[in-house]
């Protein structure tokens, strides 16, 4: 029978015996011998693209539409701001910018011409009344 015998050595400078790990690492570096790899490390560069804000302006159209629909622009605005937001959700963000800058525009024109119209009523019956009097 065939009986080998391993004598463990404690490193130098320590009083307690060497742990599994170490062993393990030993005995795999003397199994395999030292890694022979001639070509260099690669490495991998992963770009994660940063998402760009698109505004949509759902809030800005929606108060248009609620309290300054003159001429229905609020609510066109609305629709291409939910439009924008579809776009947006898909991963098309051109087609986002796009549908944005038109609600945007849309929105613009309504708050002028609803700021303008809000005028308009108040100086005009002042007008009128001053008239008469």
């Amino acid at each position: 029978m065939n009986h080998s015998v391993q004598t463990f050595f404690t490193p130098v400078g320590t009083d307690r015996p060497p742990n599994y790990e170490m062993l393990k690492k030993e005995h795999e570096v003397a199994a395999l011998g030292a890694p022979h790899n001639p070509a260099p490390p690669t490495s991998t560069v992963i770009h994660i693209r940063s998402e760009t804000s698109v505004p949509d302006h759902v809030v800005w159209s929606l108060f248009n539409t609620l309290f300054v629909n003159s001429c229905c622009l609020g609510f066109i605005a609305f629709a291409y701001s939910v439009k924008s937001r579809d776009r947006k959700m898909v991963g098309d963000l051109t087609g986002a910018q796009a549908y944005a800058s038109t609600a945007k525009c849309l929105n613009v024109w309504a708050l002028i011409l609803g700021i303008i119209m809000t005028i308009l009523l108040i100086i005009i019956p002042i007008l009128i009344l001053q008239a008469y009097q």
